[in-house]
């Protein structure tokens, strides 16, 4: 008995001990297939820790319409890295595979035939307010033209309300307009930064109140425009908005939590300038790249320390000694770098004056994605591949060069405001992003009406 009893004893202490070996050993597997993975990950996304004959490039990848439904994704191209045999300077490669796609659009007549049904039937119906509202200033469009760094918000709203998308009649309705400004809220010493969201959270529960176009979808066809980057955690104290309201906002990073690249659109950041875009023919560009801003985030220190003494790459911080327009007028690639946040009016600079942007701001949604084929008139670079910036600008031939410019003469009218509209300009781009979100399933307001009432 005692001989059973020391045999039970030793057994069950065998188990135990085995059991919870194994229980100590899964979490520790665990851990290192997640380590394996994130470190596959980085080394497919970064030219550091590829092999030392080939370099990749990172392009953004994205199919007609595929970041209506999806992040943009992206491709990677190998770049030999033997010395190139150079043409023409210094400045270019004899042969670059950099361009694989030289079309502008994804699909240029599915674009047209499309824009063409938005432009006859798409309505929005804006909430009205009048004059004498408290909070006219911030509900109702500005009565000047609009300016700075922030003026895609006011000038889309500008537009909106004067064109022949607004209707008065509900039922006609496509989308519903929040109209407030989140930048004039921003400024409006009764809200202030540390009260939009208390604003929108009451603005939301007014209009579900008193309206009844709401409560059909919980928000999902109403849809609101901001360009500072605070607009978009506007709807955190109304979950139900954040959740389902379509944001139209310039800080576009699919990264965050906030913005869903499915629903959500990106709205070009733009500096408003006066007048035609200058003659490109007559500028000299002698500097392979050009940046100019303030330090204000990782990605640009990195910049700095790299590039910071180079005789081809420009980059400066502070006060420019130069005008700005010469720089990019007198630059082959101008850099856009993330900042703060992944959006700046850095790359509708480039397009205006003709300088090939170079994006350095990984996870940004870029503006009309869904239509424009980034790949044929700018270059997409990760973060961590920085310090090869040289060798992969370089590498870009002179005749992909010349294409990708010419390109931007072709896009850079849809990077533009006006206060009187143009078609295929911003406003009209902004009008096809929501026309592609507008919702297929519609809910009768009557219906609507009997289950609230």
């Amino acid at each position: 008995m005692a001989r059973s009893s020391f045999l039970l004893y030793h057994f069950s202490r065998r188990r135990f001990s085995d059991s919870l070996r194994g229980f100590f050993f899964i979490p520790t597997s665990l851990a290192l297939i997640t380590s394996l993975s994130i470190l596959f990950y980085i080394s497919s996304t970064s030219n550091l820790f590829t092999h030392p004959h080939e370099t990749h490039l990172h392009v953004l990848k994205s199919a007609v319409g595929s970041s209506a439904f999806s992040p943009p994704s992206h491709q990677f191209i190998k770049v030999p890295a033997e010395t190139p045999h150079l043409s023409r300077g210094s400045e270019f490669s004899s042969k670059g595979n950099y361009v694989k796609n030289k079309e502008v659009f994804h699909d240029r007549n599915l674009f047209l035939e499309d824009y063409k049904e938005m432009n006859r039937s798409f309505k929005i119906y804006c909430y009205p307010h009048k004059r004498d509202d408290p909070f006219a200033n911030a509900l109702l469009p500005v009565d000047f033209e609009p300016g700075g760094n922030y003026a895609s918000e006011s000038y889309f709203k500008k537009v909106l309300m004067k064109s022949h998308f607004i209707t008065k009649d509900p039922f006609k309705a496509d989308l519903f307009f929040l109209p407030f400004s989140i930048a004039r809220l921003r400024h409006d010493p009764r809200v202030g930064v540390g009260g939009i969201q208390d604003f929108i959270r009451d603005y939301i529960f007014n209009i579900s109140q008193n309206y009844p176009y709401w409560n059909r979808t919980g928000g999902a066809d109403h849809f609101y425009v901001a360009c500072h980057s605070i607009g978009r955690s506007a709807m955190e104290k109304a979950e139900e908005a954040k959740l389902n309201v379509i944001q139209v906002v310039c800080s576009s990073s699919y990264f965050l939590s906030g913005y869903i690249a499915h629903k959500d659109a990106s709205l070009p950041q733009i500096w408003p300038r006066e007048g035609d875009p200058p003659d490109l023919a007559s500028s000299k560009r002698q500097k392979l790249a050009f940046f100019a801003g303030s330090i204000n985030s990782p990605v640009r220190e990195r910049l700095l320390e790299a590039w910071r003494n180079d005789s081809e790459i420009s980059v400066h911080y502070g006060r420019l000694t130069t005008p700005y327009a010469d720089e990019l007028l007198g630059s082959k690639f101008c850099l856009h770098v993330k900042g703060f946040e992944v959006n700046t009016a850095r790359i509708a600079d480039s397009l205006y004056y003709g300088c090939v942007p170079v994006i350095i701001a990984n996870h940004y949604d870029l503006p009309f994605a869904d239509i424009l084929n980034w790949k044929s008139f700018s270059i997409v670079i990760a973060t961590l591949d920085i310090p090869l910036l040289k060798k992969v600008l370089k590498r870009i031939s002179l005749d992909e060069y010349l294409m990708l410019q010419s390109n931007i003469l072709k896009v850079r009218k849809h990077f533009q405001w006006h206060v009187s509209p143009v078609d295929y300009d911003a406003f009209y781009m902004v009008m096809y992003e929501l026309w592609l979100r507008r919702t297929s399933v519609r809910v009768p307001l009557s219906t609507s009406m009997d289950l609230i009432h």
